[in-house]
């Protein structure tokens, strides 16, 4: 494996997901050396960096800073847009949280930014770079399932327990821009366009039920007694034509009991059941026409939860090679575009496209960050 220099990069957001972020940055993924945090809230980046042996920082303070050259941005949705465009603005490279930002036009304007500044721009979701879906682009490049001709994705799934957080912000699926499709359909989103390539329409229905019964429940919580109002869609149905013909429905509620999944691609000569994409090692299992049914072994790296963040390490990697990141900006316009899109309603064509990711190469379970050098 070649030596690079490593990547000076700081995380702006030192809420839940980004205890992940900084622990591969530190300690797992070698292309990262993790400088400083900062935070909205003083005393959440003290903490983050404290544990982590990093400098306690502000925005200001990163933005400025000569030496650091990419920022990972884990904030809240809400405030995506503003952060990754000031981080472009300073001649950094970005990588953002899904999702890019709360509307279309704030995905245009970013990804018109870093193009104008020859900057990377790079979105979650990154697991479909997990061994699971990885896995599923080998059988679907090989042809096992012969010829895509539709696919399935269906996700129900409850918020209910958001009632009792103590936290002072927002329940994260019910904010503006955050809707189901956004939070966790993405997920299904970004996997089918990684395995079926561009979407060329969409359409689709989306309302807002059950808001009648979301009052925080948890004492500790300083809106404790009041209705949690949810300003973004939380149910949506929707049809999609990929460029390749491959004809796909999917459906997503936050308003179910538990959590409901389905996800799969059928073929002429076969069905590719693949397991959950929220899941950087779900099952994925090839089942013929002829009745076999095989569950694959994994040959891929990054099969476990904890690797969020190798969407980013990617990036990392792209900046020494001079190559494409595969978790792109364009990628992420292009999904953006298709749940607006669905959200919006009747039938509407798409004007974004993007390029399936290069896929990453097999057989480097034990040592995954292998897999970026190209």
């Amino acid at each position: 494996m070649k030596e690079f220099k490593p990547v000076k990069t700081a995380v702006i957001g030192c809420g839940a997901i980004s205890g992940t972020y900084l622990n591969n940055c530190k300690n797992r993924l070698k292309i990262f050396d993790l400088v400083g945090c900062s935070d909205i809230k003083p005393e959440r980046s003290l903490a983050k960096a404290n544990e982590f042996g990093i400098k306690q920082m502000t925005n200001e303070e990163i933005y400025n800073d000569p030496n650091i050259e990419l920022v990972i941005n884990t904030t809240f949705p809400t405030a995506h847009f503003e952060i990754s465009k000031n981080v472009l603005l300073a001649g950094k490279n970005v990588y953002s949280e899904k999702m890019m930002g709360i509307s279309f036009a704030e995905g245009l304007e970013l990804t018109a930014l870093a193009q104008k500044k020859g900057l990377l721009f790079g979105c979650a979701p990154d697991t479909f770079l997990g061994a699971g879906l990885q896995t599923a682009r080998f059988i679907l490049d090989s042809g096992m399932i012969g010829e895509p001709i539709a696919a399935n994705a269906l996700l129900v799934r409850s918020y209910h327990h958001e009632r009792f957080s103590a936290s002072d912000e927002k329940c994260f699926v019910y904010s503006e821009g955050a809707g189901i499709i956004y939070d966790v359909g993405c997920y299904y989103l970004t996997a089918l366009v990684n395995l079926l390539g561009p979407i060329n329409r969409v359409s689709g229905f989306a309302t807002i039920r059950g808001a009648d019964d979301r009052v925080y429940m948890n004492p500790d919580n300083p809106d404790y007694g009041k209705v949690m109002t949810i300003d973004s869609t939380n149910i949506t149905a929707g049809a999609m034509e990929f460029k390749n013909g491959t004809l796909c429905s999917i459906l997503t509620s936050s308003e179910g009991a538990g959590v409901t999944t389905r996800f799969a691609i059928f073929g002429t000569e076969g069905t590719l059941d693949l397991g959950d994409p929220n899941e950087f090692g779900s099952p994925v299992t090839v089942r013929s026409k002829y009745g076999a049914e095989i569950v694959m072994p994994v040959v891929h790296s990054f099969s476990e939860n904890s690797w969020r963040c190798i969407g980013a390490a990617d990036l990392a990697y792209a900046l020494r090679n001079g190559r494409k990141p595969r978790a792109s900006g364009e990628s992420a316009l292009h999904t953006l575009e298709a749940a607006w899109g669905i959200v919006d309603g009747g039938v509407y064509s798409m004007t974004t496209t993007c390029e399936r990711a290069e896929p990453l190469k097999a057989g480097y379970v034990e040592y995954p960050e292998m897999v970026f050098d190209i």
